[in-house]
Formats: structure tokens, sequence, C-alpha cells
């Protein structure tokens, strides 16, 4: 064994095996995470299963942990039709012509969206929310021809991370706006950054914290018909808030998670995408459409392929080869099986469960930062105390009390912690009561 060893190394050119591996910076290498060498492949899976069991599911605790992802209930017969071979193994139609079944589902998936959002054109998906803000920020940029692409200052850093290496492939400069005492976008502010060099402004609707922006719906009268609104929402809240092309967005986007996905471990997930018709040359991804064959009965192909396998590079918008149409489709169940009346019962509840929490923080002491401003299911706290003493009181409590902001995001006080708390129909009035015992501990 050495000896062939010697010769792999030898034909290689490379004097140790740990020189495959020098491209990847010492600070994320990873060890043997306490393995003992020498074992085999069954003590292997033994000893990570019992690392895995020290894990706990948001099932196996008092879960208010939101922050992107979202614990709503996942209707049994999404998976059940999903996990049919006939969607499960049809990754995406290439084959337009023998591909009728998940065209029309994915077709589906369009018009529910595109009803959804208020949306004259949605494609058969993305990746995730963070794709779909990329994408949008490169597609004002060819729309306008200009080059700032402005964001709030306060948003998810994967959402930021993703625009940033969109923005330094395609020459977008990136600038943020500041939030208002209320946690909104400062108009003001917005209002002095626009230029003739903005190609399109971005605002989420719910934000961050979870706060119905009452700013946002004014953004396309500041900036104009020459610029690009991206309006980032929150799909399962559309029941109850108004749909972003009610206020005058030119681009849609969120994250389909919430309908129907269940967490997945973090993924898969869909990004949805929507636009004006006029816009639609522009909009990445693929669209499906309705149409009659020749027989004169209904027929469904691929009307839209903007990317490079598909027509001169040149001419392309994106380099997307994929798109998530499992989840699409799931997404597609879980609107049809709620429907117009559940969707908006859904949103009610989310709502009226936040506010209930909210009274409950406040039996405590004044620990909402934003309590004026109107949330949809997340809220932010914060609480005079160190991480360390908050994660132990919460621990013993079982209790996940949401997502912490860390200097990341500029909160850097070590004696101060700033939460993002989730409510969704999943929390019980048990979850409630633990909070409250922790919050007693910690005010």
């Amino acid at each position: 064994m050495s000896n062939d060893l010697s010769e792999l190394l030898k034909e290689l050119q490379i004097q140790n095996p740990d020189e495959l591996f020098k491209d990847i910076p010492e600070s994320i290498r990873t060890s043997l995470l306490g393995l003992p060498r020498g074992m085999d492949e069954d003590e292997v899976r033994r000893l990570a299963g019992e690392y895995a069991g020290m894990n706990k599911t948001v099932n196996q605790q008092h879960s208010f942990l939101g922050f992107g992802l979202y614990n709503h209930y996942v209707p049994a017969a999404i998976s059940n039709i999903i996990n049919r071979n006939e969607f499960l193994t049809s990754y995406t139609p290439y084959q337009a012509e023998i591909s009728q079944g998940i065209m029309q589902a994915l077709f589906e998936y369009q018009s529910m969206i595109g009803e959804l959002l208020d949306m004259d054109a949605v494609n058969s998906s993305m990746y995730d929310v963070s794709t779909s803000l990329g994408e949008a920020a490169r597609m004002a940029k060819s729309i306008t021809g200009k080059d700032v692409f402005i964001v709030p200052k306060y948003m998810s850093r994967n959402k930021r991370a993703v625009l940033d290496n969109y923005a330094k492939g395609a020459d977008i400069k990136i600038k943020e706006v500041e939030f208002d005492e209320r946690g909104m976008i400062d108009l003001t502010s917005l209002e002095k950054m626009v230029d003739d060099n903005t190609s399109g402004v971005y605002a989420e609707y719910p934000n961050m914290f979870g706060i119905i922006d009452t700013n946002v719906p004014k953004i396309k009268g500041i900036i104009g018909d020459e610029r690009i609104f991206v309006a980032g929402v929150n799909p399962i809240s559309l029941g109850v808030l108004a749909p972003p092309g009610k206020f005058g967005a030119d681009i849609a986007i969120g994250e389909g998670q919430v309908l129907g996905l269940g967490l997945n471990f973090g993924g898969p997930v869909v990004g949805v995408f929507g636009t004006k018709e006029e816009f639609i040359r522009k909009m990445p991804g693929k669209i499906m459409g309705m149409t009659k064959d020749h027989n004169g009965k209904m027929a469904f192909s691929m009307i839209l392929q903007t990317r490079e396998q598909h027509i001169r590079r040149e001419r392309a918008v994106t380099n997307m080869t994929s798109n998530q149409a499992l989840m699409a489709v799931a997404a597609a169940v879980y609107l049809s099986l709620l429907g117009d009346s559940g969707l908006r019962k859904i949103g009610e509840v989310n709502m009226g469960r936040t506010r209930e929490l909210m009274d409950v923080v406040r039996e405590f002491g004044p620990f909402l930062p934003y309590e004026s401003s109107p949330v949809f299911n997340e809220f932010l706290i914060r609480l005079n105390e160190s991480k360390t003493y908050v994660n132990r009181i919460a621990k013993k409590y079982n209790l996940n009390p949401g997502y912490v902001l860390g200097k990341e995001y500029g909160f850097t006080d070590r004696n101060q912690v700033n939460i993002i708390t989730n409510v969704t129909e999943r929390n019980t009035n048990d979850d409630f009561n633990a909070y409250r015992e922790f919050l007693r501990e910690v005010a």
C-alpha cells in the first residue's frame, strides 16, 4: 500500500496528500470532528448518530426561530402528490413536447403566484429568494442602463452576500438606505440618494424586523417610472396584505419556502419571481405557456428560455440552468389546498398569535424597540443581558427564543441581546408559557 501511495504522489507531483487541499484556507478546514483514526464505517455511522442526537428539532423545543425559514404546517397531501414519480423524477422539461404533466403543473404555479403578487408574469421558479434578488438587480441594470442599486440597511446577510456576488460580476454598485425610528425605510434619506445613476430600489414588506413597512407603497412615487422598484414579500402574508403589484412594484420577489415546503433542513427551497409584462424579455428563467395542439386540444409549451444554452451567449439574460420544479409544484399544491379564504385565515392567525406573544413580552418590560409598528409574524426583542446568560436561561426552559442578531448587523453591545422572534400558526400556548417563564428570569 505504501508503494502504491508513493507512486500516486509521484504521479501527482506532490509530496503529501495534504497538498491536495492547499487551496482550501486553513481557517475553514475541518478536523476529524473528534473521531479517532481507524474507525470502520459502521462505527463512524453509530458515532455520527450519537452526535446528531444532540441536536433538537423545532418539534423538540418551544421554538420561535424564523428569520428566513419558517415552521408553518405542511398538509400531508403535499408530500403524497410531489412524491409521485411523474413529479419527483421530472427535474425540468428539457424535452418540452413530451413533458406535458410537469409543464401544466408549473403553468398552474405561475398562474397562482402571478395572482398572489398581482404581477403580469411569473417564471417557473428560482433557486431561492437570494438568487431572485441578485437577478432582480441585474435585471434593473439591464432595463435602465444604470448601475446603482439601493437596498435596505437591514436585510438578511444571506441575501446581501448573494446580491454582492451578482453585483460584482455585473458591475453594479450597491448602496444602503437607512431606517427611520419606526424600523421602516427612511423616505427622506431615500429621496436624497436617488439620482441619475440609480437603476432601482429594493425594499421588503414585511422587512427584516417583521415590520409591515407602510413606507414601501410610497417608493415608486419617489423613484419614478425611469427606475425599477423591486419589492420583497413574504408570500404567505399576501392573504392579508396588499400584493406588490398594487403599489407599483416592477419586480416582485419572495421566498416560497412558506408555501408548503417545510423546513427541509434549510433546503431545498424555491425563489419566487414576477414582473410586469413589458419586462418579460429581461426576466430570468423559464415561462410555461398554454396553447392548443394541431387537434385543437389544450397543450403546454415552454415560451421563454433566456439562458445561454438556448440562445446566443451575448443575448442571454441569465446563466441559471435549472429551476426548483418540484418545490414549485409543492407551492402550487399548497395554494390549491388553501384557496383564498385559507390563505387569509393563515395570515390572520399568524398576526393574531404574534400580537399575543408581544403582549406577553410587554408584561415584563420595554423590550420592543419598534412597539408601535405593525408586524406580520416576526418582531424584534431587545434584552439588556449578555448572550451567554440569555442562552443559559433559554436552555433551562427548552426554548429557542428566535434568531439573535450579531455584529454582522451592527449589533455589537455585549450586554444587549437583539432577537428576531417568529410566531406561526404552529406555536402553542405551552410555547407561550415557556417564553413567559424565560422572560421572567431575564427581565
